[in-house]
């Protein structure tokens, strides 16, 4: 089939890639000139594992192209709506800025029996409301709402081997005939036994905000419990473990440390909240808010803990940092816990050194005061302090005792339970963490 991706950024990037390996023609259609210079050379500005290779195969190929003019989309079937809905600045709304500004895009370009496909993360009633935008405009052109679940490092996969398909559909024989034109897109992806899910415009909305909701609980409930530890001298992480057996909680998002990040968990339980409240039903969700605060809790905890590890001021201390994303296998830094508490420690005098293997060009955008060093031998040279602060497999497989030739004091803060303890403290390092007992 014919098919467009409006917007390519994170999210429409690998959409359009993907769409293309399944064997569809694929259209990107990209406003930022940076961006869209990149895509069409092959090139990703962004790190995701994988991507630029498929990119690569499937623009030699001929199956996937990349443009500025939405006019070139005019042949598509298709329309796949990818651009990002950030938080409102000064408030926890969602911007629909990008959205209504795609819609209106593709109104002009629309044929008679076309199908929009919204994939971005909108505030629940979003597709009712260009539901109407296109009958109004008399395109005869159909609206399904298809949540994207992907997870930064493992996008592609994520794509073309989900672990479910869900497609909210309008009302009549319409609505369900554009759900059959996407399931022709999925059709590969569907014969491999993805479970799929069918269902109303607001269900599915609902199912993305949801599911972000729940993992974001889960993080803050075993923050919280890391919290009690600290209290009580429990160790979180055997707590993780032992609940972790019980299958009706299950393991995964059970880990405690700095909380969470990025651009999603952050701001869409905020936005969830914010059109809670303009529904009227604000208190279904007011739980989120102490969801939100423990997260953001861990990170003020970390510095506590190193600031009372160096006597209680960070005044001309020299401390490395390693990580500066949000999670490993990707270079997102929006909302980074370890570039929160690096800030911090900068702001209290400290002299901070950090290296990330994959973010430091972001990092450095964001934050040019912090000092920033190529290797981890660099950043930890010298170092009062070592903070592991993104669960890298690099920084996991350090050597403690080479690391210790090379600082001024072996101290090794472990924000992400991603060391060893036994390990470093047998190589003479001091080990703290958060919700372990330090002894």
């Amino acid at each position: 089939m014919k098919l467009s991706v409006i917007g390519c950024g994170y999210l429409g990037a690998v959409h359009a890639a993907a769409m293309a390996r399944l064997g569809h023609t694929v259209v990107g259609v990209e406003n930022d000139e940076r961006r869209y210079e990149a895509l069409s050379k092959g090139e990703v500005p962004f790190y995701e594992p994988g991507l630029p290779e498929m990119i690569t195969a499937e623009i030699e190929a001929g199956r996937l192209t990349f443009t500025r003019d939405i006019a070139d989309a005019t042949d598509a079937e298709v329309h796949f709506v990818c651009v990002g809905t950030p938080q409102t600045p000064g408030r926890h709304a969602a911007d629909m800025t990008y959205v209504n500004g795609a819609i209106d895009g593709l109104l002009p370009v629309l044929r008679p029996g076309a199908v929009v496909v919204g994939k971005s993360t909108v505030p629940v009633g979003t597709a009712a409301g260009i539901a109407e935008r296109l009958d109004e405009h008399g395109t005869d052109v159909s609206l399904v709402w298809n949540p994207e679940f992907l997870r930064e490092g493992f996008a592609v996969q994520d794509t073309l081997e989900p672990d479910r398909i869900v497609m909210g559909v309008g009302p009549g024989e319409r609505g369900q005939q554009a759900g059959k034109v996407l399931q022709e897109v999925y059709a590969d992806i569907l014969d491999t036994g993805t479970p799929l899910v069918v269902t109303d415009f607001p269900t599915a909305e609902l199912v993305k905000t949801a599911a972000n909701a729940f993992l974001a609980t889960k993080i803050s409930f075993i923050n919280a419990m890391a919290e009690l530890c600290e209290t009580t001298g429990g160790d979180v992480t055997k707590l993780s473990e032992a609940l972790g057996h019980d299958a009706r909680i299950g393991r995964r998002f059970l880990n405690s440390g700095i909380g969470f990040g990025g651009g999603c968990l952050p701001k869409d339980i905020r936005a969830f909240m914010a059109r809670a409240g303009e529904l009227g039903a604000d208190q279904a969700l007011t739980f989120l808010r102490e969801v939100d605060a423990i997260n953001l809790r861990r990170r003020d905890a970390a510095v506590g803990v190193v600031m009372a590890w160096l006597g209680g001021r960070v005044v001309g201390k020299r401390i490395a940092v390693l990580g500066a994303a949000f999670k490993p296998d990707s270079d997102d830094i929006r909302d980074s816990p370890a570039l929160s508490i690096a800030e911090a420690l900068h702001v209290r005098g400290a002299d901070v050194v950090l290296h990330d293997p994959k973010a430091l060009a972001n990092a450095r955008r964001k934050s040019p005061q912090l000092g920033y060093a190529d290797t981890v031998e660099q950043a930890a040279h010298g170092a009062d302090a070592v903070l592991v602060l993104t669960e890298w497999q690099q920084f996991r497989d350090l050597d403690p005792a080479v690391l210790g030739e090379i600082v001024a004091g072996k101290r090794v803060f472990d924000g992400r339970h991603a060391l060893d303890p036994d390990r470093w403290r047998a190589a003479g390092w001091e080990y703290k963490t958060l919700g372990r007992p330090h002894a």
